[in-house]
């Protein structure tokens, strides 16, 4: 093939998967905006919800850590049933199951149902972005992959950049309302959009390329052929085969690693702001802004140039320092709010570049049934960590009276998953198809 063949291709191949692209990815964006905002919108609540109903850092932690504990259980069972199903139908039940769980949370009380709820959201929310990310494998070949997955993860941005000023605004300006506390607003304002959601996945996507009706057959054969052209896992596609492969723990590790990182400073990072002196909750909100945007730009660049080189260890490992030396530098200077910005805003490039490049590697060595079974267990083990994460930061806060040592613990954490990165990974998985 002479390059000037080879460069016609590609701008033919660019531009059906920009078409794709645009029938896809905004809806799975918005989609897990709305999964992110219903998963941590506690961390506002908890500005109002912890005074008025007498929870400790203590239970506050505990709270956000059972999310994760019905996620782990159900996510494995979740994305096999996925497989079975189908994406469209199964993701449609997740996000409305979800979204009335998350609005019930408006009813809590006192801790048993605190905890409850929060065990329900997580059980009801179980399978969503692991069944995206096996969705993505089923449409995209792996050297597009990691910009696709830097597009779905920068919903974690947008996340912070719309949740914080709205979740500041409702709390403020709400508070009141009918008799009714801003936090049960909250909830309830931003749980609902969810199922509504649920419908329009239902009416939009379609299961396979195959199936598409807004792709011509010209296009699907295009398609087919680049999905076709991709190099096969070296194991089976049996979901017995997931269990067998040490790369599956060690990918599982350097997630929980990942996960606790996040959920560190996704819990408690209102409370770090108002710490540094922020007492009204809409700057709060607002200041919550400036990681996340930073954190879309830095996500954008190194998704894209890690495709662009073909390269992802480094890459990723890179992310895990960045993160690394942003919580070194909020432990440092605690209570200052420039430091205490610059380092949020390290800590999030980190997490959310280094999430879409991690996510190319699992179907080097899984497909089928086992990649289905095998991303959701990697997710699932992997967001352990985030039940260890925001109940340890809440403990050591009330045995301390100072976040600071949950700081350097994480920080440590991150410094372990570069380690894993570089060298827990075999080199065959880290190649991209050219």
């Amino acid at each position: 093939m002479t390059a000037e063949t080879l460069s016609t291709t590609q701008s033919l191949d660019d531009t059906l998967y920009r078409k794709v692209n645009w029938r896809i990815i905004p809806l799975f964006i918005v989609c897990f905006l709305f999964a992110y905002l219903d998963r941590v919108n506690i961390s506002f609540a908890k500005l109002q919800m912890q005074s008025d109903l007498g929870f400790s850092e203590t239970v506050y932690g505990l709270g956000a850590s059972l999310f994760f504990v019905g996620y782990f259980l159900f996510e494995v069972p979740s994305n096999v049933l996925l497989h079975k199903i189908g994406a469209r139908v199964w993701i449609a039940r997740i996000m409305v199951t979800w979204g009335i769980t998350s609005a019930c949370m408006m009813f809590v009380h006192n801790e048993f149902w605190f905890y409850t709820l929060r065990f329900l959201i997580g059980v009801m929310e179980a399978g969503f972005v692991p069944g995206v990310l096996y969705y993505f494998t089923q449409w995209y070949p792996g050297n597009r992959r990691a910009r696709v997955n830097a597009y779905f993860k920068s919903s974690i941005c947008l996340c912070g950049i719309v949740g914080g000023p709205l979740a500041g605004f409702i709390l403020g300006h709400f508070d009141g309302v009918y008799g009714l506390a801003g936090w049960k607003w909250l909830f309830l304002l931003e749980g609902l959009p969810s199922v509504v959601l649920g419908f329009v996945v239902l009416w939009l996507l379609s299961d396979k390329i195959e199936d598409a009706h807004w792709l011509s057959a010209d296009e699907k054969k295009v398609m087919l052929e680049r999905m076709a052209s991709e190099p096969k896992p070296e194991s089976s596609s049996s979901f017995a085969d997931v269990w067998k492969l040490p790369t599956t723990y060690v990918m599982s590790v350097i997630y929980l690693c990942l996960v606790m990182a996040l959920t560190g400073l996704l819990f408690w990072m209102p409370q770090l702001i108002k710490s540094a002196g922020v007492a009204d909750t809409f700057d709060i909100g607002l200041l919550t802004m400036i990681p996340y945007l930073i954190a879309a730009a830095g996500n954008l660049m190194i998704g894209y140039s890690s495709d662009k080189r073909a390269e992802r260890r480094w890459h990723m490992a890179g992310c895990a320092l960045l993160t690394a030396a942003g919580y070194l530098l909020c432990a440092w200077f605690p209570g200052q709010l420039l430091p205490l910005m610059v380092g949020m805003s390290m800590i999030m490039t980190g997490i959310i570049a280094w999430m879409p490049i991690f996510w190319t590697i699992p179907p080097r060595f899984l497909t089928g049934l086992a990649a289905a079974a095998g991303i959701a267990l990697i997710n699932s083990l992997g967001q352990l960590g985030g039940v260890i994460a925001p109940f340890m930061v809440g403990r050591i806060k009330d045995l301390s009276g100072s976040a600071t040592p949950a700081l350097y613990v994480l920080s440590g954490v991150c410094v372990l998953a570069t380690m894993l990165v570089i060298w827990g990974i075999p080199a065959r998985y880290y190649r991209v198809n050219q």
